[in-house]
């Protein structure tokens, strides 16, 4: 079930009267979890029996996990946990992929292997909810929290509707603890909520789909080459289609589950105001950048082992991150670009921590933080919105991050095409190597892009500092409504068809 669709409105409408009725709590809870369970199935229903297999054996895994105490045991039942997990995800996701390269490396060596194509179905957010539910094995191997009592509540933990699909990433600490005592939102809540849910929609259904995906989807589609200006004005479109989808998605679920009394975790820092590519990932995808640090990058060894194996652990955990992403190779070339770009920032950080001095005030702040340590992110009533870091307005700081938007936005070609050819074909556009090549784009379409994109980035940098629920009670109340009442009725105007989230793909 889409967030934009009007069977949604209708699904959360009944959600909304059935959780505010008179009922028992673990009624209630029931009621949650039986929604998400069809607001999973209105995709695929024979998956809610993957799901659920994959809740019910690692609740079970997890409580062992925590009170084993004979060490070969607890590693023994963490490796059920991560087969499991991990094996339904290569397989659903990965199987075709390792199955088209194995054969491409039969054929290198001259064995003429031809095996029929397996017709695999990738189950929706199965990225999402494995990882949801790893984290919480690893977190009971290790003793980082108290295991959760109820199997109801770890289902709906795990289950959640607005988090379900294409996250944020919860953890256990994060969401069970709201599941444990009654709650239903406030006035206050209510109309937060609604008010960051039609923001969401705004963001994805006029923002991204109407006004930037048919630019976008115009270049990258192309079989021909295309003028430099319509190769930059396809990839600023998606670098602004990607942001407003996927922003949307995560303000859409924040302000569904704030509206029933529930706060997850913010999942942007508003990107395009980054400055550097350490910045970059405190802002993006923020769940998912953190449980990368957790999970992978800090096990691996983090910064702790050395310079040189400093740089590996950061290549391996991008390059993984990447693939995270999709099975295409193109995804691992994004994933191992990003992991340059903190390569060669890292070097020129420790170059000037050297220059600077390390112990001295200025050589701290030049070392700036360190590579994959998000800031911290506060799972408070105040952290309902997306939220930009400090800045002043128009400074050297909005040049670098002006750079750095266009280095992300060099790397989502890769992202974004399917093939390292069209990624290839793409890129030689846009440094002029299509010249005499008619136009693709109208002029109407460069207005509109160069428009959204310029005022995104504006907007990015000048409310950095700002949340936008906080920027929403110090506006005049009329001027508030105005606002919302416009997003509204430009989502009326545009809602003619709900295209999916692009990342229910991953």
């Amino acid at each position: 079930m889409l967030f934009n669709s009007y069977t949604f409105i209708v699904f959360f409408i009944i959600i909304l009267i059935l959780h505010n009725l008179p009922f028992p709590w673990k009624v209630k809870k029931i009621n949650l979890l039986l929604a998400s369970y069809v607001f999973y199935a209105a995709w695929n229903p024979p998956f809610i029996l993957l799901l659920w297999l994959s809740t019910v054996v690692d609740f079970f895994v997890g409580r062992a996990l925590y009170t084993q105490t004979n060490v070969h045991k607890k590693r023994v039942l963490l490796v059920i946990s991560l087969i499991g997990n991990l094996g339904m995800l290569c397989f659903f996701k990965y199987g075709g992929f390792l199955l088209d390269n194995f054969v491409m490396l039969t054929h290198s060596l001259g064995i003429n292997f031809n095996p029929a194509k397996p017709n695999i179905i990738l189950p929706a957010g199965i990225s999402f909810y494995t990882f949801t539910t790893l984290c919480y094995t690893i977190d009971m191997f290790k003793k980082k929290s108290e295991p959760v009592r109820s199997l109801l509540d770890f289902s709906l933990f795990v289950t959640f509707f607005p988090h379900l699909v294409a996250g944020p990433i919860v953890r256990p600490p994060q969401l069970v603890p709201q599941f444990e005592t009654p709650r239903t939102a406030s006035k206050k809540q209510l109309m937060d909520g609604l008010f960051l849910l039609s923001l969401g929609l705004f963001m994805k259904v006029v923002l991204a789909d109407s006004m930037l995906s048919v630019s976008a989807d115009a270049v990258f589609n192309s079989p021909g080459r295309v003028p430099a200006l319509d190769a930059w004005m396809g990839v600023l479109a998606f670098s602004g289609q990607i942001f407003f989808d996927f922003a949307g998605y995560s303000t859409c679920a924040i302000g569904a589950a704030l509206c029933l009394g529930f706060v997850l975790p913010q999942n942007f820092f508003y990107p395009y105001a980054a400055i550097g590519f350490t910045d970059f990932w405190k802002r993006w995808h923020i769940t998912l950048s953190s449980w990368l640090r957790d999970y992978l990058y800090i096990p691996l060894g983090g910064n702790r082992m050395g310079k040189w194996r400093t740089y590996m652990n950061l290549m391996i955990t991008m390059l993984l991150g990447g693939l995270w992403h999709g099975a295409n190779w193109t995804f691992v070339a994004w994933g191992g670009l990003h992991g340059f770009y903190l390569w060669v920032e890292k070097f020129v950080r420790d170059r000037r921590e050297r220059t600077l001095g390390r112990g001295s005030l200025a050589g701290q702040v030049a070392a700036g933080p360190g590579i994959l340590e998000p800031a911290p992110v506060m799972v408070t009533k105040a952290s309902l919105a997306p939220e930009f870091s400090s800045g002043r307005k128009m400074s050297p700081g909005f040049i670098y991050a002006l750079l750095t938007f266009l280095l992300v936005s060099l790397s989502w070609v890769f992202f974004r095409a399917p093939t390292f050819a069209g990624a290839g074909k793409l890129l030689t556009c846009m440094f002029g190597g299509a010249q005499g090549a008619g136009p693709l784009l109208t002029t109407l379409a460069i207005i509109k892009v160069t428009s959204i994109v310029s005022l995104m980035l504006l907007f990015h940098w000048l409310m950095r500092n700002t949340r936008v629920l906080d920027l929403a009670i110090r506006l005049p109340w009329w001027v508030t409504g105005v606002v919302w009442s416009a997003m509204v009725i430009l989502l009326i105007l545009s809602q003619e068809s709900g295209s999916s989230f692009i990342y229910f793909q991953f």
